[in-house]
């Protein structure tokens, strides 16, 4: 996925264009020798992608973010991936369907900027895109939600009422977003029956502990009963270290417990509190942290709708790349 380009630190060109490129000539012939003997600039090396992932499936691709147990990074896996998404140039559309404890605004840093809700576009009292509230970092990523805190909902807000939503999305005169992003609250009562009744796929959060695992095994077996067969898992807050001295169960180990393709692995990082606090998503910290290039490539991933293979970490080769750790 990732290549390696050269880039020279002058406009002129670099040395890959030049005639001094030993992978233009075959081994027994030997490259020319430069007109001048003036030194090269230096030249230095950028990690980029080498292509923007195809995106696969109908759009718009309607994926609930969900995992049963509280605490296990649903909202922050959908801050992150919608801005991954956002990143690599399609359009977003994220709702927080946390109808009482409403969290994504704060981890986008847009809590000042919601004004309208769901609720006031069901009752008349503003417009669908009112409610959207745009990310002005990256233009092609907006944030809906459900409800204010501490405001009750309508006694008829339910699975019908988040299709019409969805649908009112598909339909808008600009045109329907790429990816609708719902973030499903913890548990498995009504809100999360509200949730899940919109999405075609699901991306579960779990965390490798036995708790987190049982929890992920029920929510999945309701995915599947809802129509949803379409779902991957994302493993959050490995630690190595843990999992070397047998303290905590593997990726490995996870995957056949549940039986799901894995979309991504997101390492223990203790920057998450401080992107949290800040209301800055870790995708978009300078130099990037493991924890948001794992986040980038697990939306990578969705994107093509791929999955990456988990292996021990005693087969660990010797000699390890820098993205292995990430299945890249």
């Amino acid at each position: 996925m990732l290549s390696l380009q050269l880039f020279s630190a002058n406009p002129k060109p670099t040395l890959l264009d030049s005639p001094l490129n030993p992978l233009l000539y075959p081994k027994c012939l030997k490259p020319p020798k430069p007109y001048s003997k003036s030194k090269p600039a230096p030249i230095s090396s950028v990690l980029q992608w080498n292509r923007k992932p195809e995106l696969a499936g109908e759009t718009p691709r309607v994926v609930v973010i969900t995992s049963g147990k509280g605490g296990v990074g649903k909202t922050t896996t959908t801050a992150n991936v919608g801005l991954s998404l956002a990143r690599l140039g399609f359009s977003v559309v994220a709702i927080d369907a946390d109808v009482g404890l409403r969290n994504l605004d704060l981890l986008l840093g847009l809590e000042n900027r919601v004004n309208y809700t769901v609720v006031e576009v069901l009752n008349g009292d503003c417009r669908l895109d009112q409610a959207l509230v745009r990310d002005k970092r990256w233009s092609n990523f907006e944030l809906l939600c459900i409800s204010k805190p501490r405001s009750k909902l309508p006694i008829g807000f339910g699975g019908k009422a988040l299709v019409w939503l969805v649908d009112a999305l598909k339909a808008r005169e600009e045109g329907s977003p790429d990816f609708i992003l719902i973030d499903c609250p913890a548990g498995i009562d009504a809100g999360f029956i509200t949730a899940i009744t919109p999405a075609n796929e699901a991306v579960l959060v779990t965390t490798p502990d036995i708790t987190s695992l049982r929890d992920a095994d029920r929510v999945t077996g309701l995915l599947e009963c809802d129509g949803i067969r379409d779902i991957k898992m994302i493993v959050n807050r490995v630690r190595t270290d843990m999992i070397k001295g047998e303290d905590m169960m593997s990726v490995l180990d996870v995957q056949e417990m549940l039986g799901l393709a894995l979309l991504g692995v997101i390492p223990e990082d203790s920057e998450v509190i401080r992107s949290t606090n800040r209301g800055y998503p870790l995708v978009l910290n300078k130099p990037p942290t493991l924890a948001g290039l794992a986040f980038e490539q697990a939306a990578w991933r969705l994107v093509e709708q791929d999955s990456m293979k988990a292996v021990m970490v005693e087969e660990e080769p010797k000699k390890r790349g820098f993205f292995s750790f990430f299945g890249g």
